[in-house]
């Protein structure tokens, strides 16, 4: 579910590549926050305690700055290609009792049947949610599942308040089945055993 994390920034009034340069060059990162159809506020955010906040997904983040606070949830991060560090950062603000719609993660969790393997066929989901209860991560137990099958998305269970975005009910979201190479290695066993056979059977005929 969504914490609430709280960061300190300040109006910033300056903007442009020189600008954003000498802000990450003094351990700020320069951030804009959007509301509807308002004016947007840009701001400028402490680099060590913004790159941290950011490792959570969902989170609610409550801004100050310039004597006011802000609900916020994040719209985008833009990361140095290379590097990877976080260059900006778009805020939208939200409020108490609202339902935005995010992108969670899916994992898997618990053992499959024999040689069975799981696979995430929907890597992330768009759930609707309050913004103070938002899902980080959906878990999906494949525990004791076999070979064929399937976890669809009417099967995801999700926190009460909050509503799977997906145009199809039936859509696999994880899979299970016996990779090709390990079904392979059965067969190509029973070959080999057959094949022996034939030939011990060959080798008597030819000794009578």
């Amino acid at each position: 579910m969504a914490n609430t994390i709280q960061l300190t920034g300040e109006v910033r009034d300056q903007f442009g590549k020189g600008a954003a340069r000498r802000m990450r060059v003094a351990q700020e990162i320069p951030a804009t926050i959007y509301a509807g159809g308002a004016q947007p506020d840009y701001i400028k955010l402490p680099m060590r305690e913004t790159t941290l906040a950011l490792r959570r997904a969902n989170a609610l983040f409550s801004i100050e700055f310039d004597g006011k606070t802000k609900m916020a949830v994040v719209k985008d991060v833009q990361r140095n290609p290379v590097k990877r560090q976080v260059e900006h950062v778009d805020f939208y603000e939200v409020r108490a009792g609202e339902k935005v719609t995010v992108e969670v993660p899916v994992f898997i969790n618990g053992e499959t049947k024999g040689a069975a393997v799981a696979f995430i066929d929907t890597q992330n989901l768009q759930v609707r949610a309050d913004v103070s209860n938002l899902p980080e991560r959906i878990d999906i137990s494949v525990e004791g599942l076999s070979d064929g099958d399937k976890v669809l998305a009417k099967d995801i269970k999700l926190p009460e308040g909050s509503e799977l975005i997906i145009d199809d009910l039936e859509d696999s979201i994880v899979s299970v089945e016996i990779p090709k190479e390990e079904a392979a290695a059965p067969e190509a066993g029973a070959a080999s055993a057959e094949g022996g056979a034939e030939g011990a059977a060959s080798s008597e005929e030819s000794a009578e």
